[in-house]
């Protein structure tokens, strides 16, 4: 054989050797995006289609307590009479009580707030933690995620014993001075606001770290070096690169806030109104799966598409950016 048939043989097979690689790189590619598609599909679109079925019946005295829709024993003419059945009543009443609506707002605006006043507190800590020694910083993300390590419902608890009249805060208060009666907190909102900003701190002081930490604080020396202050070159280089990690700790922090009911059922008391107690008592109170179901659907609808309009509007930006 030739030397030019050798060669021509040897690059043959090495272009087969780099297709092949090229070809199980990309099954390796789409194995990372398949995996948590699959995750999505079984963990939040079947029960999302399962609550959404559940809404579109009626409520009945029996178990499960709603008449069957979409049931495919019946066949494929049954599913069709049943899809003809179909009633959206459940939406309709949910627009007629007013109970609903004020639910919905009552949620949005506490979870609103303490997602600002979670944003204000875990800021600065954030913000320590990045510019702290590199030897220390292992030891402060500990110290963040060390709350976990306890039950959630034992931490909300104990901070009844912290709020109530006879409470450690009350007992501190009056034996230095500063107040003569016991502080009424227990109860309020701002024991709602206090329980929901120390639960989801770390959510909010997290990617709030990682954004600052890999910012380069170099620019801040050279922002100052041309006539900034540390107030102004902080808001015009630091803020602005840390962004990313603030609408993802605001995200992380307002989306459970939202339809949270252990908070607001034990310190915020029987008075609070928001869509979680709400759901709560429509499904275990009232028995009413078809109505909780519906306004759970509502709440849902009511955060994802604003992320979805988000995502995509940051989108585009990026796209014009390039």
């Amino acid at each position: 054989m030739s030397d030019t048939a050798i060669a021509a043989s040897r690059a043959s097979a090495v272009d087969g050797g780099s297709a092949f690689g090229r070809a199980a790189s990309a099954v390796k590619n789409r194995l990372v995006i398949i995996v948590p598609y699959v995750w999505l599909l079984f963990f939040f679109l079947v029960p999302f289609i399962i609550v959404f079925k559940i809404s579109l019946s009626q409520s009945a005295i029996s178990m499960p307590p709603y008449t069957p829709v979409l049931d495919l024993s019946d066949g494929i003419v049954g599913l069709v009479n049943q899809i003809k059945q179909l009633s959206f009543d459940n939406y309709a009443w949910l627009t007629e009580d007013a109970l609903y609506f004020n639910a919905y707002v009552s949620s949005l605006v506490i979870a609103g707030v303490s997602t600002l006043l979670t944003l204000i507190v875990g800021y600065p800590i954030a913000y320590g933690m990045a510019r702290a020694p590199a030897t220390l910083r292992p030891t402060l993300l500990m110290l963040v995620i060390l709350p976990f390590w306890t039950s959630f419902l034992i931490r909300v608890y104990a901070w009844i014993g912290i709020l109530k009249p006879e409470g450690l805060l009350n007992q501190f208060l009056q034996g230095v001075g500063l107040i003569n009666e016991p502080l009424i907190i227990l109860n309020t909102h701002t024991a709602i606001f206090i329980g929901i900003v120390y639960s989801y701190l770390p959510f909010m002081i997290l990617p709030l770290y990682s954004a600052l930490e890999k910012m380069d604080y170099s620019l801040i020396e050279a922002a100052q070096d041309l006539g900034c202050t540390p107030l102004s070159a902080f808001w015009k280089i630091t803020f602005p690169l840390s962004i990313p990690g603030v609408v993802a700790g605001c995200l992380l922090v307002f989306i459970p806030a939202v339809g949270e009911f252990v908070i607001p059922d034990l310190l915020g008391g029987s008075q609070t109104l928001m869509i979680g107690r709400t759901l709560w008592n429509e499904f275990f109170n009232n028995r009413d799966w078809p109505v909780a179901s519906a306004v759970a659907i509502i709440l849902l609808l009511l955060l994802v598409i604003p992320i979805m309009i988000f995502q995509h509007v940051q989108a585009r930006a990026q796209e014009q950016d390039r």
